[in-house]
């Protein structure tokens, strides 16, 4: 029976006084930092193969000198470790609070460098090295700067194998300035060079505000970013849910437009501000009429201030009025009011059967189009309108219309209403199959979460 294969550990507890032989450059750990370790075992480095030598610890590229000494001390029966073993273990010993002392006191770049290209430190060490590295703001293009970027980004990043090239992208780092959850990871994002990014409708948003944007900053990440006295990252801070009230008031207190409708769509700001800000400016009312939760003390001060019913019929987007308001409202004389209420999914199958019984043709097309319209009324309106086409295209999207009303506007063969079925997830797979052929409804069958998960099972993903 073959004795089983010593692991690295058991390598170094039973060899107090011999040698370790290294292979092949240097990886994330220097050679001091590796003779420290080693020293602790009573084990010395070496470079050279020579008496003494019980293991062999290579580098994953050997030059051919180097391959013929691996090859050397294979037939001599030394057990042969690649150098990522080592360094997790080495990594696995680490004392966080001794390293960063060391760090900080030697202010120690390049083995900061080094360590934050350490897959095996956790991401608590990460992120406290990461805000003692130094960025190259006189270089735009440093390599060390852009190898510490991939680092954070495959450390937070998760990503499949085929994806790798997303890495390389900036757009990567954009992403997770808006998805990362740790405060501190957040604080030392600013640190980044602040690259500007291309959004859709060609505008521009910088990784500043980006951080700006998400909503896990707690005060102090807010507090750096305040300090950096930037107009378009107070614009972004002042509409963002984790702000504290006390700063949305200096916000407030700037008169700015810009601030001001930051804060009008921050649905966190209280009635003190919901009043100061009411009437400023038909842009900032709408904003308000989209975003701010709408009690009945509110909605009455609403009435009071918009005497505009187009303005007011923005009201009817809003996803968060208070369910004695909407009593209200959905027997409203205001038919652009009710248009947009018929098409808001926040509204329950009741409110939504009452608005249908006004009997508005104005609102069929958006009671038809919304998911959460009673199914006896989707049912009413196919049946009663199969001449009106808006409203059978609203039928066609809509995930709650029952499959034999799809079926049945599948066999119409109407481009605009192919669109919506190919984009419904509640249409049976066989008809979504024989759609993927049109390679003009391409957009709408990735959108389409069954063609999709079809697809994927198919391929194993």
């Amino acid at each position: 029976m073959n004795k089983a294969k010593q692991t690295l550990p058991e390598l170094l507890e039973a060899s107090q006084g011999k040698k370790i032989l290294f292979l092949g450059r240097e990886g994330i750990f220097s050679a001091k930092e590796v003779v420290r370790f080693l020293k602790k075992y009573g084990v010395t480095m070496t470079t050279t193969y020579e008496e003494g030598v019980v293991g062999v610890v290579e580098h994953h590229a050997l030059n051919p000198v180097e391959e013929d000494i691996s090859c050397l001390a294979y037939d001599d029966g030394v057990p042969l470790f690649k150098l990522l073993e080592f360094e997790k273990l080495l990594s696995e010993g680490i004392n966080d609070d001794e390293l960063l002392m060391g760090v900080k006191l030697g202010n120690d770049q390049d083995r900061i460098f080094r360590l934050l290209g350490n897959a095996y430190i956790d991401n608590a060490l990460f992120v406290k090295l990461l805000g003692m590295y130094e960025w190259h703001e006189a270089d735009e293009d440093n390599t060390q700067d852009r190898d510490v970027i991939m680092y954070t980004l495959r450390r937070y990043i998760k990503i499949k194998p085929n994806e790798e090239d997303l890495l390389y992208s900036s757009l990567t780092l954009k992403r997770l300035a808006r998805e990362a959850t740790d405060p501190r990871l957040l604080e030392v994002l600013i640190q980044f060079p602040n690259i500007t990014f291309l959004q859709k409708g060609k505008q521009k948003i910088t990784l500043r505000e980006s951080i700006a944007t998400n909503p896990h900053l707690d005060k102090e990440a807010i507090a750096r970013l305040m300090r950096l006295r930037d107009a378009g990252v107070d614009m972004y801070l002042a509409a963002n849910t984790s702000t504290p009230l006390a700063v949305l008031q200096k916000y407030a207190q700037r008169e700015e437009e810009e601030i001001n409708q930051s804060l009008a769509s921050n649905p966190n700001i209280d009635e003190t501000l919901f009043t100061s800000l009411l009437g400023k400016s038909e842009s900032i009312t709408q904003l308000m009429l989209w975003y701010q939760p709408v009690t009945m003390q509110r909605y009455q001060q609403l009435q009071e201030i918009i005497s505009d019913e187009k303005l007011f019929a923005h009201l009817g987007d809003n996803r968060s009025i208070d369910a004695d308001v909407l009593e209200k409202l959905v027997e409203a004389t205001n038919q652009a009011l009710l248009v947009n209420l018929a098409a808001n999914e926040s509204l329950d199958a009741r409110m939504l059967a009452r608005i249908f019984e006004r009997n508005i043709p104005q609102t069929y097309p958006h009671l038809a189009r919304n998911p959460s319209t009673p199914v006896a009324v989707l049912e009413k309106l196919y049946r009663a309108y199969q001449e009106e086409f808006d409203i059978l295209v609203g039928l066609s999207y809509n995930t709650a219309t029952p499959v034999e009303i799809l079926k049945a506007l599948y066999e119409r063969d109407e481009f605009e209403i192919m669109k919506g079925i190919a984009s419904n997830a509640s249409v049976p797979l066989e008809i979504l199959n024989i759609l993927k052929i049109d390679t003009r409804l391409r957009n709408e069958l990735t959108a389409n979460e069954t063609f999709v998960a079809s697809i994927t099972q198919k391929l194993g993903l």
